[in-house]
């Protein structure tokens, strides 16, 4: 009895494993920023927490699939790869089919409870951000170009969009700011981690900016995105969708991000790289974090 329950467990930890659950919390994050923003835009519903839950669960869902099936697809580089050699496939924990199957049952059900309880573009949005990073991204422009993460970063924008249209019906031009941040923080982040992985790329076959221009030349980049983040993440406050405390956050959090940058691009070591890495992920939840308080504060001083 005892090992049928490990088993089962240590099953269910590789399925989970699968939807690589920290980026895909970020990602349902993101999501959720999308459609508490998208409550608080002057022509939007008041709050429902049902709705709140059947969007966040199809969405999860849909992403948690297109995250399996990206590890189908690149089993064979998981394999040559340090830091995911230890994932389900290439280790053998689970097979391809089961991969598969899972994958599809996990797709088909997100995307059935966004059209049964959310609504019908909100569904085809993530399906169709489900095919831009699972095939488009994963298949084609990842072997292709060492462009790969600014293109495909496209998909994996797409949340906050995502969210707002689940809520709003529509897809508004302040859901694209909340794209645009994403899509313009993708590439320092990405590439930051490729700087201290560049060997396990090489192994691969694998166009990462510092395989196919350099570690210099990738640093510059990094410096680049980041500073021009600067006036991408306070264009909420200049259409008056956020106020002075989401300026005030944000605008440290993106110096800070501009300084640590600009200390690799002028000196480069691994122990760099992956602070920039990490400071990233903290970043991101920084930026949509703050905006969600900024709405809190400014309700909490309008009802004072």
């Amino acid at each position: 009895m005892a090992s049928v329950i490990y088993s089962s467990s240590r099953n269910l930890f590789q399925f989970l494993t699968l939807t690589k659950p920290r980026v895909n919390m970020l990602i349902v994050f993101c999501a959720m920023i999308g459609m508490f923003m998208a409550w608080n835009s002057e022509t939007s519903e008041p709050f429902s927490a049902t709705l709140f839950f059947w969007a966040t669960l199809g969405i999860a869902m849909l992403s948690a699939a297109a995250a399996a099936m990206n590890c189908l697809i690149e089993k064979q580089i998981d394999a040559k790869m340090a830091r995911t050699a230890w994932r389900p496939l290439p280790s053998g924990n689970l097979s391809p089919n089961q991969t598969l199957i899972f994958s599809v049952v996990l797709g088909v059900s997100g995307f059935t409870v966004l059209m049964t309880f959310v609504n019908s573009i909100t569904a085809y949005l993530t399906l169709a951000t489900f095919v831009g990073y699972a095939f488009l991204y994963t298949v084609i422009l990842k072997p292709l170009t060492p462009q790969n993460i600014v293109i495909g970063g496209a998909s994996g924008s797409m949340p906050p969009v995502l969210g707002w249209a689940a809520v709003d019906g529509t897809v508004s031009p302040e859901a694209w700011l909340l794209f645009l941040i994403i899509f313009v923080w993708t590439p320092p982040h990405f590439w930051a981690l490729a700087l201290y992985r560049v060997d396990d790329y090489k192994r691969t076959g694998l166009p990462m900016l510092p395989v196919t221009h350099g570690s210099k030349f990738t640093r510059l980049q990094i410096l680049l995105y980041a500073s021009l983040l600067f006036p991408v993440v306070i264009s909420p406050v200049l259409v008056g969708m956020s106020g002075y405390v989401y300026f005030s956050i944000s605008s440290v959090a993106t110096i800070y991000f501009i300084h640590i940058c600009w200390k690799l691009y002028v000196q480069y070591s691994e122990k760099a790289a992956r602070y920039v890495f990490r400071y990233s992920i903290y970043y991101l939840t920084f930026i949509f974090g703050g905006l969600i308080f900024d709405k809190l504060i400014t309700q909490m001083v309008m009802n004072y």
